[in-house]
């Protein structure tokens, strides 16, 4: 694996171009796969992926998204916004050289994920989501689904203003450190791994850049789309144990795709790539 930063290109005041760490790894006449990581994770959180996607060929860029690790963090709520996230994919699918890219995410990696499907169909050349619907469907359920909006609590308590960046940092980050071996298998994140998410957490403004992501899909919602349809070959992988996240949003987020299946694994929880690491590589690979 090597590392290296990448300049995005930042066409509005909104998407004011950025320095995104990211990781490579494999053969650079491979094709390019995006590997996008969710909250509270960085790149690290694809660590049982990048070799075995390299071996089988791919490029694999691995970037720590904007606001997370050692990637840049915008001050402002705006610069969190859906639509911005998605330019960044596309900026690092220009950086490489390319046409086109495999995208993959989870969680927040996966909505930025599906929405650059949606936005940017012609640099797609494939979308793999995991654990995370449609942002069409996730906003429908969030705002009538009792049992989502259960779920979704902790979205509702990011709003605030400062609040949540204290409440993060308490005891070493232990709200991030429980929120994520509570609603996992047991033994899933070791210790040593959660050494690495707290020094990623411990970065200047990390903790406040990471919750306006939250912030950001309330106060700056993406453009309206004529056609939120997905175009493009679509996986959505879903981890059926998910804490927070109901599987009922997996069938209807399929319906809006073009060509799409969903693959549930009965065993798994919302951290499906490190559970089942092994087998979520196999369904990347053999799409």
């Amino acid at each position: 694996m090597t590392h290296t930063f990448v300049n995005t290109s930042g066409s509005t005041a909104d998407s004011a171009p950025v320095r995104l760490h990211v990781v490579q790894a494999g053969p650079a006449t491979g094709p390019l796969i995006i590997l996008l990581h969710g909250f509270p994770e960085f790149w690290f959180g694809w660590k049982q992926q990048i070799e075995a996607l390299a071996e089988a060929g791919f490029w694999v860029w691995v970037p720590d998204q904007r606001g997370y690790n050692i990637s840049d963090k915008p001050t402002a709520v705006d610069a969190y916004g859906l639509d911005t996230l998605a330019s960044d994919v596309v900026s690092l699918i220009n950086a490489a050289g390319r046409e086109k890219a495999v995208i993959v995410g989870h969680d927040w990696g996966a909505a930025v994920a599906w929405w650059t499907a949606v936005s940017y169909p012609e640099r797609v050349e494939r979308l793999v989501a995991l654990n995370v619907p449609h942002p069409i469907v996730m906003k429908r359920f969030a705002s009538r689904d009792i049992g989502q909006l259960f779920r979704s609590w902790y979205i509702g308590f990011f709003q605030l203003p400062w609040l949540p960046e204290v409440v993060v940092r308490l005891g070493n980050w232990a709200f991030l450190a429980q929120t994520m071996t509570r609603s996992s298998r047991e033994n899933t994140f070791a210790e040593d791994d959660l050494k690495q998410y707290r020094a990623a957490w411990s970065q200047p403004g990390a903790a406040r850049a990471m919750i306006n992501w939250y912030r950001a899909s309330f106060q700056k919602p993406p453009i309206r789309r004529n056609n939120i349809r997905v175009r493009v070959p679509t996986l959505l992988i879903w981890g059926v144990k998910d804490q927070f996240l109901k599987r009922e949003m997996a069938q209807p987020s399929i319906d809006l795709c073009d060509s799409g299946r969903v693959v549930f694994i009965e065993s798994a929880t919302h951290w499906v790539q490190h559970e089942e690491a092994q087998r979520v590589t196999e369904l990347i690979i053999g799409e």
